[in-house]
């Protein structure tokens, strides 16, 4: 639904505006001139408060271009000149109160706690309303109904101040600059029912809607919580990959002595020190030392790789064996990790202006809603110049015309979506990845972790002897390489002397046995002259070589089957070695196939595929494939995946068969057809019913059991969504006919 600022008392927690002194020292400069501000606005909601804040900076001088990213609730001001422009002022003229960015802010979620609390307090009044409510219905006495009228009123009153005040500051906002908004007949309906209501009783009238009143603000605050929740889900990825940046660096001093800076201290050409366990701040080359890294966050490569000097690392890189000494080639404000972070929040500034199905409704509803109930009044007055009649009728048109209905045609099916998808191992965070879901003709596919399980495994077991396997899995036991781990498995319990083991970083593990020398690792350092990629010897002398693979996820080939079988074009996109991506490709019947892609080059897959009419699904799952997966219309990620892969995307499927892709464009698709069967259920109540309320047939009492009965209907309509199978995506196919090839893969193939 629409939403808009917290109002004045939002804007008082937050303190005054800044000067444009401290505005420009918050600043940072970009190309050509530009200057970049960013603050923070709280109260942004929707994509009707993206659209209200960057149409009033269209007006000021200056501002080349504002920005809103909804997930971080960040607005991004570029502008040029020596002083800022008004850019505090602007957002305060637009109704919502801002403050200066900062990346703590993204961990602080007042509005939460302000939902939850009013949504708290509604309920307690309209459940007690309700109870007293069903004695006056069933015809209690004159002096027992004007009590119960009494009581609802005292009940009714601190709910409709504290709870209400969440659509009416909204209102109230849109009003003051010249615009209206869902909130605005939704605050009007239930002031006027109130008042109404507290006149009648005073008067000693029959009927009074106080239960209508606050029922109607708790349904309504109820979706507005849910909401809210799911967003901050998607807020919490960008704030999971920041955590992971490394706050500082072991600097080298020309003398040798070592220092421990902080990140923004941190400078091109420096020479930085890590240990083995540390994460590497930003981009360099190997100075010194040799030692095996995981590439796995910035690249998707799935081995360990082995560095020295002249190596180049990104930043973001693990260190895993041996120390290193690298030259630093960026800082910590435009390293390989930084971009990731800059990737993933444009992309999710550009996702948050989709707007979803109830969004574009709620621009109709306000001023056909406020035209009927404001001609109703004025022809009900010029025709009788009863005030109370006409302002009782308007009143019920304004309750039965109120957004229950249309308010949750989407969200109670998306609630029974997400029951039906958990049912098949399926989580999603909200709504609109349901409404993204349903409109796909394209999935992308990272290998290592999705397509395949993501753990090595020995091949060829079977062709080497016993014994060698034996020896194999015991010195593999004690080193923590992933390679040894898949050979650890074999570890039959051979005793061995365990101050004879040595670990070499970058090359493999060695121990004595007996009077032998073994060594475990690369082949040309076991074995002079020797070739495969791992192996195990004896004196120099080679005992077994060793072949590893990462194995398919469960039902894979399945589950490519039916996404082609039905119309999709299906694509890999993998930072892995291209032999590997190749093989599994094949495996799968797969020929359109990119290997050892960048975090920034699947981006520019996904952005190259916009402009052909594609709606793109990616499917990854590591920190690599986060800005990916926030790039595409929908994306969706393994519950193996690291957190920031699992925050970044929309759907997380928990089961490790794959056939969860289909299961959940099946769901999906049947649920965006209920929705629309719910608009037109929503729609087709009103046009029968207002009519019947303009001509006075209907009272707010009986306006409210039909708007209730209503919201009735469409949740029934929507409970039919748990009947349906997951994988029904041929009943909504793409297309009969083949896919259409896409264009040709961006970055290294």
């Amino acid at each position: 639904m629409s939403c808009c600022a917290p109002g004045a008392e939002a804007a008082a927690e937050l303190g005054g505006p800044p000067s444009r002194d401290e505005i420009l020292l918050a600043s940072h400069d970009l190309a050509d001139g530009l200057r970049q501000t960013d603050l923070s606005v709280p109260g942004v909601h929707c994509a009707a408060c993206i659209a209200a804040i960057e149409r009033a900076f269209r007006r000021v001088p200056g501002v080349e271009q504002a920005r809103v990213n909804l997930s971080a609730r960040r607005l991004s001001v570029k502008w040029r000149g020596e002083m800022p422009p008004p850019i505090f002022e602007t957002v305060m003229t637009a109704g919502y109160a801002a403050h200066l960015f900062d990346n703590e802010d993204a961990a602080v979620d007042p509005e939460l706690s302000r939902l939850l609390r009013a949504t708290a307090v509604a309920g307690f009044a309209s459940m007690n309303i309700m109870l007293l409510s069903v004695s006056v219905w069933s015809g209690a006495e004159p002096q027992t109904r004007q009590a119960f009228h009494w009581i609802s009123a005292v009940l009714a009153f601190p709910g409709l101040i504290y709870s209400g005040r969440v659509f009416f500051a909204a209102a109230w906002s849109a009003l003051r600059q010249g615009r209206t908004n869902m909130e605005v007949p939704i605050s009007v309906g239930v002031i006027l029912a109130f008042a109404l209501s507290l006149y009648d009783t005073a008067a000693g009238g029959a009927y009074a809607y106080f239960d209508a009143a606050v029922s109607l603000l708790f349904f309504l605050l109820i979706g507005r919580s849910l909401d809210h929740v799911m967003r901050e889900k998607a807020r919490s990825a960008v704030r999971g990959l920041i955590r992971l940046t490394p706050r500082g660096a072991t600097v080298e001093r020309e003398d040798g002595t070592r220092d421990y800076l902080p990140a923004g201290q941190i400078k091109e050409g420096m020479l930085l020190a890590a240990a083995p366990g540390e994460r590497l701040l930003v981009d360099g080359i190997v100075h010194g030392g040799r030692s095996d890294v995981d590439c796995s966050l910035v690249s998707g490569e799935s081995a360990a790789q082995s560095v020295g000097p002249g190596s180049s690392l990104r930043a973001g890189t693990l260190n895993l064996s041996g120390a290193l000494t690298l030259t630093a080639t960026s800082d910590a404000g435009n390293s390989s990790l930084a971009e990731m972070v800059a990737l993933m929040e444009a992309a999710d500034g550009g996702r948050s202006r989709y707007r979803r199905i109830a969004d574009r409704a709620a621009r109709l509803y306000s001023p056909v809603v406020h035209l009927t109930a404001l001609f109703t009044f004025l022809g009900w007055m010029l025709a009788t110049g009863d005030w109370h009649g006409a302002i009782s009728v308007a009143i019920a048109v304004l309750i039965i015309t109120c957004p229950c209905a249309l308010g949750l045609a989407v969200p109670i099916v998306h609630t029974v979506a997400a029951r039906r998808l958990f049912e098949a191992g399926i989580m999603v965070k909200d709504g609109s990845a349901l409404e993204r879901l349903a409109e796909i003709d394209t999935v992308l596919l990272d290998k290592t972790g999705t397509l395949t399980t993501g753990r090595l495994s020995l091949a060829n077991a079977s062709q080497i002897e016993p014994s060698a396997l034996a020896i194999a899995g015991a010195i593999a036991a004690r080193s923590n390489h992933p390679v040894s781990r898949a050979l650890a498995a074999f570890d039959d319990g051979l005793q061995m002397m365990p101050v004879a083991i040595a670990e070499h970083p970058g090359l493999g593990v060695e121990c004595r046995i007996g009077r032998h020398l073994y060594r475990l690792g690369r082949a040309e350092w076991a074995v002079s002259g020797a070739t495969a990629a791992t192996m195990l010897s004896r004196d120099g002398h080679p005992l077994a070589s060793f072949i590893f693979e990462d194995s398919l996820r469960q039902d894979a080939a399945r589950s490519i089957e039916a996404l082609k079988r039905d119309g999709f074009a299906v694509a890999i996109m993998s930072g892995d070695q291209e032999r590997t991506v190749l093989r599994v490709g094949g495996q799968l019947g797969i020929g359109d196939v990119s290997a050892r892609l960048l975090p920034a080059e699947k981006v520019a897959r996904i952005a190259a595929l916009a402009p052909t009419g594609r709606k793109v699904m990616m499917v990854g799952d590591g920190l690599n494939d986060a800005p990916a997966l926030s790039a595409a219309h929908v994306s969706m990620a393994p519950s193996s995946a690291g957190d920031i892969g699992r925050n970044a995307a929309d759907l997380v499927f928990l089961r490790p068969s794959l056939l969860a892709i289909p299961d959940a464009i099946g769901i999906a698709r049947q649920a965006a057809r209920l929705v629309h069967q719910n608009f037109v259920l929503a729609i087709g109540y009103n046009a029968i019913a207002i009519p019947f309320a303009i001509a006075g047939q209907v009272t707010p009492l009986l306006a409210a059991l039909a708007m209730s009965a209503s919201s009735i209907v469409v949740v029934a309509n929507a409970l039919r969504l748990r009947g349906i199978a997951g994988r029904d995506v041929a009943s909504g196919r793409v297309a009969d006919q083949m896919p259409k090839p896409l264009p040709p893969a961006v970055g290294r193939a």
